[in-house]
């Protein structure tokens, strides 16, 4: 372990065991008529807090469908029937399959749409639709496919999210999925961290002005760097290994979140995604945070890496001998 590891591992324990605490809101006025507004509190170091536990579930698709095209936003009452649909088709699937209904008890995708009505989690380009992928990324795209439809030969022929590596949406940029959409920020003198849910990753943020590592340092989640923009929390991440790839991107991927408190209820986070090899342009999304109520317990993602995965080889190579 480098002496950057150890480090990070060391102001992850202080994160978690210490946080900084941001200054009380003065106690509300018994028989008061209104409630005092909302006011974005900062920590003794100066940094708005963003602390908690946050969810960015929802079931808004990352693009926009065709029944809204060129419409960015839906009506109160297009909201409800999105949701209605949706709760109707998740109820019909559970029904057809004797497992579905076991099956649902473990997702936890949520039922309602971003509280912003917007009809895509794509925000530019502004037909809410993710740019094509260059030719070199479509190749790519359909070798990793070609590879999941073979037997495994080793491990490293099965998904990183069945081996607990990392999972898609962990990001950057970090994603609703199926289950676990839970986050929690802690923040120390310096740095942020924020602990995610699935498969317990855990994303370290030095907030000092560094540069990046070098470029031939990189990385599953590749090497992230903040600072403040006014109020927003700014991150950079590049040095990718080109592994992980999120909807066709490569090693060249570079992020850029935006973190923002805009009420006591509300987190708005948006990613801008810029890869010029793998993407026609750069494209950005934005998903709204809630606060979640907590605790987050530890996803103990050991399973692909034992039992099953041994079971799994071994199934295969079974199968080989038949032939």
């Amino acid at each position: 372990m480098d002496y950057r590891s150890l480090v990070c591992l060391g102001v992850l324990a202080v994160a978690v065991a210490a946080p900084l605490r941001a200054q009380p809101v003065a106690a509300k006025t018994p028989g008061a008529a209104k409630s005092t507004p909302w006011k974005l509190q900062h920590l003794p170091d100066g940094q708005p807090d963003l602390q908690g536990i946050w969810t960015n579930i929802t079931i808004t698709p990352m693009e926009r469908p065709a029944e809204f095209a060129g419409k960015a936003f839906l009506t109160e009452q297009e909201t409800a029937e999105y949701e209605r649909r949706f709760i109707e088709r998740r109820d019909a699937t559970a029904q057809v399959d004797v497992n579905g209904p076991f099956r649902q008890a473990w997702w936890d995708s949520g039922t309602k749409v971003v509280k912003t009505r917007r009809t895509s989690i794509v925000i530019d380009p502004p037909d809410g639709r993710i740019p094509a992928l260059t030719a070199e990324a479509q190749a790519a795209e359909r070798s990793r496919r070609e590879a999941m439809r073979r037997p495994p030969e080793s491990a490293e022929d099965r998904p990183l999210y069945e081996r607990c590596i990392v999972w898609p949406t962990d990001g950057p940029p970090m994603l609703s999925s199926n289950y676990n959409n839970n986050y929690r920020i802690v923040q120390t003198p310096g740095y942020v961290a924020i602990y995610i849910e699935m498969i317990h990753d855990v994303r370290i943020i030095p907030l000092d002005g560094r540069a990046h590592l070098p470029r031939e340092v990189r990385s599953w989640m590749g090497d992230s760097v903040g600072h403040w923009d006014g109020d927003t929390l700014v991150v950079d991440t590049t040095n990718f290994n080109g592994k992980a790839s999120f909807r066709g991107s490569d090693q060249n991927l570079h992020v850029i979140e935006r973190f923002t408190r805009s009420g006591a209820d509300t987190m708005l986070y948006q990613f801008t995604i810029d890869d010029p090899t793998a993407f026609a342009r750069p494209w950005t999304g934005e998903v709204p945070w809630l606060p979640a109520p907590g605790p987050i317990y530890e996803y103990s993602c050991h399973e692909g890496n034992f039992e099953s995965m041994a079971n799994m080889l071994k199934t295969a190579r079974a199968e080989e001998g038949k032939r």
